[in-house]
């Protein structure tokens, strides 16, 4: 199977202005995942899709391709990931590349390990996944059996439906959030079914017991933290 790494990274991010190259324990915040990204067997090949020329030479000095620029209409602050990627495969198609699978790795996630991304792969092959995606434990008093919502008329009522709430912890289903440093999907979910989930979800989940997805400035404060206390 050929699976195309794609790695997206704007030029207009606004939470950490110009995050993607902001050096982060010493390297570009991008480096971390272009590091991880070239390491991992099963990616037939790995590219940056970005808008900015000066993020596009920092992702070719860390080996990674850089087919095409960007159009400014795919890189606003809306903008959602699915069209991102729709433009990348087509673009490659119109080269003669052409992929059976896509696997998203955003730039925001530095502790994203190799290990992690090949074992999505093969999970995302052996049980032939529409998509599958990294994802962590919800923790036991955030479980979605145990949470309400309030209708319009102010009263509370059970997220999963039902009388009363699950009694005892022991007899909780377990449940996931999608932990966000990989995503990956078949290409003709994403190009004809206009998905980039399909029917048939995976999730792998992730032992790390930490995660950090860099949005905020307190999120960049906590990653350089993580990594001082590395060192």
């Amino acid at each position: 199977m050929r699976i195309l790494g794609i790695i997206p990274a704007r030029g207009g991010s606004k939470g950490v202005p110009r995050k993607n190259i902001k050096l982060l324990a010493g390297k570009p915040l991008l480096a971390y995942t272009a590091e991880a990204a070239l390491k991992v067997p099963s990616l037939s090949s790995v590219i940056l899709s970005t808008d900015d020329p000066e993020i596009a030479e920092t992702g070719k000095q860390l080996g990674l391709s850089v087919p095409f620029l960007r159009p400014s209409e795919l890189a606003g602050d809306t903008t959602p990931t699915l069209p991102v990627v729709q433009h990348a495969l087509n673009f490659l198609k119109t080269i003669g590349e052409e992929y059976d699978a896509v696997c998203l790795l955003q730039a925001t996630n530095p502790l994203r390990k190799p290990g992690d991304i090949e074992g999505c792969i093969q999970k995302f092959i052996e049980f032939d996944y529409d998509s599958l995606f990294s994802m962590l434990e919800i923790p036991t008093e955030h479980n979605p059996y145990w949470a309400f919502v309030e209708n319009d008329k102010g009263l509370l009522n059970l997220a999963m439906g039902g009388t009363e709430p699950i009694s005892r912890r022991q007899l909780l289903p377990m449940a996931y959030y999608r932990e966000g440093s990989v995503y990956i999907a078949k290409s003709e979910v994403i190009l004809e079914k206009n998905s980039l989930y399909g029917e048939k979800i995976g999730g792998y989940l992730i032992e790390s017991p930490v995660s950090i997805n860099i949005d905020t400035i307190s999120d960049w404060e906590r990653a350089e933290e993580h990594f001082k206390n590395l060192k």
